[in-house]
């Protein structure tokens, strides 16, 4: 799963907003049934002799692994297994969960006194310690001891239901915390889960070098200053990233308002066609960034038109040969205006360009067909033209939307896209 800036964008701006009603009372759920839980398993498990200082190290060191946050998405992930594995052999089972707990407790006390977390979030320690309860009770059932070969079925069995409550977990809050479907919470969950696989193996030497030497397991905090530095560096491409989308933003918005005020009719299009595509691509289920090019394509599809001439662009009546030749270049003109900006307006360039490409090959400026056009490009013409038929213009009056649908219907797989135009019906009312 590749994340969006978007997602990542809004996921830092909720960490600052109180928590709903709603998302609260799920947290809420989830953190009482961990403490039951946690409770439960320390109640009735062997805790035999606590090692303060290893407690206190192992915590510490898990907190501190708070600070290496590695955007995702809509969330991050961290490198707790280096600490979390050996945290399982070196003290008792019965006793970890709760000492996760803690360190995200003590991890997240900082941002919430500076203001960079709301307090309410510090209730979200608890859901996110949930992982730990499987492979402690895997533990602690096993009587596993030290590190040994022997043992990998139960370890592979520890991961296992330590993916599986970091899921359950995670559904539960998610779902009736935010509607958000199960299946979008475990595809956000897979690359933390790689990032877990992969730590693991090195978890484990360290909880072996432990068996050789005392607090052995900090032989592996030094790989923590390695992985600061590759996540200051990828915040730091995110940070510029999101930076340079909203400059993107910023410059297509202004674009639009241009065409607004150099034409009230085709800037107020634009706006209907940008609702119409989104719609549209929302109900092909396209990923974010055809999203963003659908968004950006429909807002702009028409700004070559500040270079058309008025007597042509307002003309009352139908264009004459040499009055559809100088309208047709507007998508060329569009183009070359959005190269000018470059970066992600040149990919919209692109979409612009074909926004008049017929999915026949009959289209212009380039004749293209089929998958050659691009989806965004076939996404914004059905918009485009259902919109056009729907709209009053000075030479003609509206069509009954019924109408328009039956067009779209009857010209797919000529005009347009048969999937696209399939797609527009459904979502626009079609009997």
């Amino acid at each position: 799963m590749t994340p969006s800036l978007e997602e990542t964008e809004q996921a830092r701006a909720r960490s600052l907003e109180p928590v709903g009603r709603r998302e609260f009372a799920a947290q809420a759920l989830v953190a009482v049934l961990f403490l039951v839980a946690a409770g439960l398993l320390l109640a009735f498990g062997d805790r035999g002799d606590i090692p303060l200082l290893d407690l206190a190290l192992l915590v510490f060191a898990l907190a501190g692994l708070g600070r290496l946050e590695f955007d995702l998405g809509s969330g991050f992930t961290n490198p707790t297994q280096l600490v979390f594995v050996p945290m399982l052999f070196v003290l008792s089972p019965s006793i970890v969960p709760l000492a996760v707990a803690a360190a995200y407790l003590l991890d997240r006390l900082p941002a919430v006194v500076t203001g960079r977390w709301h307090s309410q979030r510090l209730l979200f320690a608890f859901g996110d310690a949930w992982y730990a309860l499987g492979p402690a009770l895997v533990f602690e059932l096993g009587g596993l001891g030290p590190p040994s070969v022997g043992d990998w079925p139960l370890y592979v069995l520890a991961l296992a239901t330590q993916f599986g409550g970091d899921a359950g977990s995670s559904v539960v809050r998610e779902w009736f915390g935010n509607r958000i479907a199960a299946s979008a919470v475990v595809r956000a969950l897979r690359e933390v889960w790689l990032v877990d696989l992969l730590l693991s193996p090195i978890g484990l030497l360290a909880a072996y070098a432990t068996v050789l030497q005392a607090h052995g397991y900090l032989l592996a905090l030094p790989l923590v200053g390695l992985l600061s530095v590759f996540a200051h560096e990828r915040r730091a491409r995110i940070d510029n990233a999101i930076e340079l989308s909203s400059a993107y933003r910023g410059t297509a918005l202004l674009l639009g308002d241009m065409l607004i005020s150099e034409d009230e009719y085709t800037g107020t299009h634009s706006q209907s066609v940008i609702e119409l595509a989104l719609v549209i691509a929302d109900e092909l289920h396209v990923d974010d960034e055809q999203r963003r090019l659908v968004e950006f394509g429909a807002m702009l599809h028409d700004i070559g038109k500040i270079t058309t001439p008025d007597d042509i662009l307002n003309k009352p009546g139908p264009l004459d040969d040499e009055e559809w030749h100088v309208m047709r270049d507007h998508t060329v003109a569009g183009q070359r205006l959005l190269d000018r900006v470059g970066g992600t307006l040149h990919e919209v360039g692109l979409v612009v360009r074909s926004s008049h490409e017929r999915y026949d090959g009959s289209g212009y400026p380039d004749g293209l067909s089929g998958s050659q056009i691009p989806l965004a490009a076939r996404i914004v013409a059905v918009a485009d033209a259902y919109s056009a038929m729907t709209t009053r213009r000075a030479y003609r009056d509206a069509l009954d939307p019924n109408i328009a649908l039956a067009e779209l219907r009857a010209n797919a797989g000529t005009q347009f896209d048969p999937v696209v135009a399939t797609a527009a019906v459904r979502v626009l009312g079609a009997p």
